[in-house]
This record gives structure tokens, sequence and C-alpha cells, in this order.
């Protein structure tokens, strides 16, 4: 699950006598939000003080030898072709208990009233883990939607915490259209799959999955000439002719091959000549996996490659959800903390755990491990050395290191909130619920603790 419920948290545990030190340096503006000016929101501000703005950090092939690392070593991740044809009931069932479980605290509905035991139990029971046989054959499906990924096969929407909205409790991630998936098990009514994704295991709806043959739905993924999505969100064009791809939108990150149609051939009633004509799976009226042309305008974000990953990139593509609504699990038609870091390094072709737990612990990522009895003179030194790009944890949030200003380490993050004292000792506790710029040292977890002296690690993204 998404783990980045700390940043609401951080306006609910002040109340310790033992009070950090103000940052007086730094102006309040009438945003409230420490430390921030206009100037900081372009993202040429950033790149003028990157040291090495536009030295490539990574080589294409470089890359894909780490990603395949990534998903060789990384316990998160899973590389459907290595799933067998037929699944033992066992690992279904560990792949099930995983993610479906109830939280610890009673859950609420969207009125903040308690939900009886009799709304909850028949969903903790719709996951039928006594119907999963012995062997269960393998199915292969591509999405066909944005569409959630949920830790019970369940539209409701639950929450621990009253009047908390972006935070709902069944909600795990986000499936995008051409994401490949293996099907091992269905709900009690049959209106769910299980699937497993390159990046998750959970609930999806089943009508957001086209079935497949196995080649099929491996194969689309390896296809080339592709375009890659390279703007925070972009739609295809708009066609009465086909609706299931009208206006469909494609994510940052999305790797989408093109149809190999004849230059002159209409698409979907439309000349095709200054738009891209993409390859989109679309689901038939039986269930079954079927492909269509869509086009995409040719002055839409997108390229024929991974964007390469340099600093500079690694800022452009960041900028480019400034002020995006923070979204848990990808909810909202937005993103949350771990999910906006790992899609902008998604288009920079470097593939990572959904998750800031599974992130901050990757075999496969460069770590600087910080634990309790760390100094606040270590954890400074190592936010000293950041670079552009390098990730910072603490529990259950993760930032983007932006650069410095007059020495001032800044971050670029998705972000609930922040809590910072001011001058003169005062607490404040600014909303921002969005894709923010924010100076690292004065943001508080409590009055206890910074944020530099919650971390818990720094990651590299380097060789």
């Amino acid at each position: 699950m998404p783990l980045s419920r700390i940043v609401i948290g951080l306006a609910l545990a002040i109340g310790s006598s033992h009070a950090l030190a103000a940052s007086p340096t730094l102006p309040v503006p009438a945003s409230g939000v420490i430390g921030t000016d206009d100037a900081m929101f372009s993202p040429d501000y950033w790149i003028a003080r990157a040291p090495s703005p536009d030295k490539v950090i990574f080589s294409r092939g470089d890359l894909q030898a780490r990603n395949a690392r990534m998903f060789a070593n990384d316990p998160s991740m899973y590389v459907l072709a290595k799933i067998p044809a037929q699944v033992s009931g066992e690992q279904v069932k560990a792949w099930i208990g995983k993610v479906s479980k109830l939280p610890s605290s009673p859950l609420l509905d969207i009125h903040n009233k308690p939900l009886p035991a009799s709304v909850v139990d028949p969903i903790v029971a719709s996951i039928a883990l006594e119907k999963i046989p012995a062997h269960v054959t393998a199915r292969y499906g591509l999405s066909v939607a944005r569409q959630s990924l949920r830790n019970f096969p369940t539209d409701l929407r639950a929450f621990t915490t009253p009047d908390q909205p972006d935070f709902e409790s069944f909600q795990e991630s986000m499936l995008f259209p051409g994401d490949p998936v293996v099907i091992v098990h269905e709900s009690e009514d049959g209106q769910w799959y299980f699937v497993v994704s390159p990046r998750y295991a959970a609930w999806v709806k089943k009508s957001a999955i086209a079935v497949g043959t196995r080649d099929q739905v491996l194969d689309y993924a390896e296809k080339t000439p592709y375009r890659v999505v390279t703007g925070a969100k972009v739609r295809t064009v708009f066609t009465p002719e086909a609706p299931a791809v009208s206006e469909l939108q494609l994510d940052m990150g999305a790797r989408v091959p093109l149809a190999n149609l004849p230059p002159e051939q209409p698409v979907n009633g439309q000349g095709a000549y200054v738009s891209w004509t993409l390859l989109l799976p679309v689901r038939s009226e039986d269930g079954s996996l079927k492909f269509q042309p869509a086009l995409l305008q040719r002055n839409a974000d997108s390229a024929p490659d991974y964007v390469p990953l340099t600093q500079a990139n690694i800022i452009r593509q960041a900028f480019k959800f400034l002020g995006e609504r923070y979204g848990w699990g990808h909810l909202y038609n937005g993103r949350d903390c771990s999910g906006f870091v790992s899609d902008v390094y998604r288009s920079l072709g470097v593939q990572m755990p959904r998750n800031t737990g599974d992130q901050a612990k990757s075999p496969e990522l460069a770590h600087l491990p910080f634990t309790a009895a760390d100094s606040h003179e270590a954890r400074m030194k190592a936010i000293g050395q950041a670079q552009v790009g390098d990730l910072i944890y603490i529990p259950g949030h993760v930032m983007m290191f932006l650069g410095r200003v007059n020495g001032e380490p800044y971050v670029i993050q998705d972000v609930g909130g922040v809590v910072y004292l001011d001058a003169k000792g005062k607490k404040h506790w600014t909303r921002t619920n969005e894709v923010s710029v924010t100076p690292l040292l004065p943001l508080l977890v409590d009055e206890k603790l910074s944020y530099v002296d919650a971390m818990t690690s720094l990651v590299h993204i380097r060789p």
C-alpha cells in the first residue's frame, strides 16, 4: 500500500514540550509555505543551479541492464514471463493474503460513520480463498483503462481517520492502459480479478481487463516502434467511431506501440499524417483482447524513446506535475508521493518499486540508510552531499532533491502539508495537498523531530 499517510499526521502529532529550533533565515510568504517565491516554480531556476545539468547519468543500455536486475532481484517486482502456466494455490493465497488485510483501526464511511460488520464481512468473504484450487491456470490480460488496484474486490470507499478523504483504505495503486497482468483468481461475485502486474498484485475490476493469449499480452510491451508519454498526462484524439480509445488518458512514462498502418490510411475517420497512430488494447463484449488504432496528436508531449537521464531532465519531468493534486494510490486522477517519483523516473527509463517502503529498501537502488543511532551531524553531511534527483525517505514519505539556494537544500514532493517553526518559534501548519516545492531543513514531523532527523534512507539514482 502507498505509505504517505504520514503527511496528514504532521498536523496531528504536535504537543511535545521539546521544540526544535526555528528557521530564522527563511521568509514566510503569503502562501504559508516557508522559503518559497514565484521564481522557484520554474524548472529553469533549478536547472541553472544544477552542477552538471546535461551530463547523461545512465546510458540506455546501462538502464536496460539495471532494470533487468531490478525485476530479477526486488521481491516487490514481478517478471510476468517467469510466472508458471500452473501457479500453486498456496502462492495465489500468499499474494492475496499480502494485500487483502483489514486495517487495525475501525473503518469509517465517507460520512465518518462506522462501517458495520454487515457491510465489511461480505467484502472480506468475497475474496473466496476457499475456492482457490491446488493449482491455478494462469491467464493473461492487458489493462484497457486507468483503473484502480484495490486490496479487496470492492468500490466501497472506507477510511480509518475522520475527515481525511485523501486516504482511502481500500485503494492500493493503479493500472494504466496497456499494462500487462497475470490473472490468478476471481471474486465471489465474478466481477473482479486478482491480478499480478509488473509492480503490484491486487484486485481490479474485470471490466478493465481484456483477456488474451500469453504471447499477445507479453509481446505487446516489446513491440517497436513506440511512443513514450513524456507529459504529465496526454489524451488520444476524440473519435466517435472507436469510443473505447477516444480521449483515452495516458500518464507519464507509458510506453505505447505504434500501429503498422499505411500513412495515407484514415484512422477512426480522421487523417493520420499530423498524429502518431498508436496501437491500444480494447476489450470485446466477451472480455477478450483485441487491438484498436488511435491517434495521438504530434504536438502532445511524447517522444520516440525514454527521456535521457540527466539532472536537467529529472527537473523538467518533475515540474510537469507541479500543482497536481495529491492522489493516494493514484486516485483523483493524480498520484501520491511514491507514485510521483516513480512516474517521473519511469519517463526517464528507470523502473522502481511502486511504494515508499519498497523503494526505500530495494536491493537494486543505491541506499544510504539511517537508523536512530545516526547523529544529526551525519544526516546533515549526507544532505550536504545530495545530488539532483536523489530520493529522501522518512517513514511513509519520499521527496526528490532539487538543489540548493544560498546553501539551503530544497525538495519537490507530493505532500499533504508542511509543518515548521517560524523565526519567532511559532508553529505553522500549511496545507498543500499537491506536488510542491519546499525547503527541507525547516520541515517537521512533530515538534521533537525534523524531516532530517526522521530520515531513513537517501537513494541515489546513479551507477
